[in-house]
């Protein structure tokens, strides 16, 4: 007999291939196939690479602890390719949408996402062509390093400040999001210029981003709480093993 937590997942699982079977792929897409120069893609894809490598240990430390730590694993990894599948059309060449990283980056620290993420980036890719090969150094980078860092520095900071689990975990959900798309802003700004100048261009991206992503920011950090809750009451002794609470 499966425990309600296995049923949980197993029961996301189906939502994930129902979900999938009826995406529409046109117009969908973090920064798209082919969006960047080839020098920036490249660019992106090194500097992911360190990250990559921590991501794998990381894991492997995790995992070494307790192999049951794999469920959630595969679950945090689920809630990634669900959310960030969500897509609304925002800036020419990419969208808004959910990224779901602050929930791994809580449970497992920022560099195990790095590993989430880049697979479920290169699924995206392949199946929904939702982003792209040649920006998957681009999107691992905003979504993958830089949303889940900033997830984790905040619950961590926020518990250091005294703020309730549910708060920390809504906040770093939040900003998580919200600089997952600052990242995604000087992205494009870099490699698009208005003017001549990044920072204009940046500003101009940012702006039309924000009009979709703060509501999706809020919207996220409110489910990763729920979904973070669910988790608290069925694998309590998992995250307590992880020093999450």
């Amino acid at each position: 007999m499966y425990s309600k937590f296995e049923k949980a997942v197993i029961m996301l699982s189906v939502f994930i291939s129902v979900f999938l079977g009826f995406q529409k792929t046109a117009g969908a897409m973090h920064i798209m196939e082919g969006f960047l120069p080839p020098t920036w893609a490249i660019s992106w894809g090194i500097l992911c690479l360190p990250f990559i490598i921590l991501g794998v240990i990381s894991i492997k430390k995790k995992v070494s602890v307790s192999r049951k730590n794999l469920v959630l694993l595969a679950l945090c990894g689920a809630f990634v390719f669900v959310l960030s599948a969500l897509k609304i059309p925002s800036v020419t060449g990419s969208c808004s949408h959910p990224t779901g990283v602050g929930l791994g980056a809580i449970i497992f620290g920022p560099f195990a996402m790095s590993i989430i993420s880049v697979i479920v980036l290169l699924f995206q890719a392949v199946l929904l062509a939702h982003g792209g090969l040649t920006t998957l150094g681009a999107n691992t980078f905003s979504m993958g390093i830089v949303g889940p860092i900033i997830s984790f520095a905040t619950y961590k900071l926020c518990k250091k400040l005294g703020a309730n689990t549910g708060l920390a975990v809504f906040m770093a959900a939040f900003l998580g999001d919200l600089l997952t798309y600052v990242t995604t802003s000087l992205q494009l700004a870099l490699a698009y210029p208005t003017e001549g100048s990044v920072m204009v261009s940046m500003v101009k991206f940012s702006g039309i981003f924000a009009i979709t992503q703060i509501p999706l920011a809020i919207v996220e950090g409110l489910i990763t709480v729920v979904v973070f809750n669910i988790i608290k009451q069925y694998r309590k002794s998992e995250l307590e093993e992880l020093k999450v609470i």
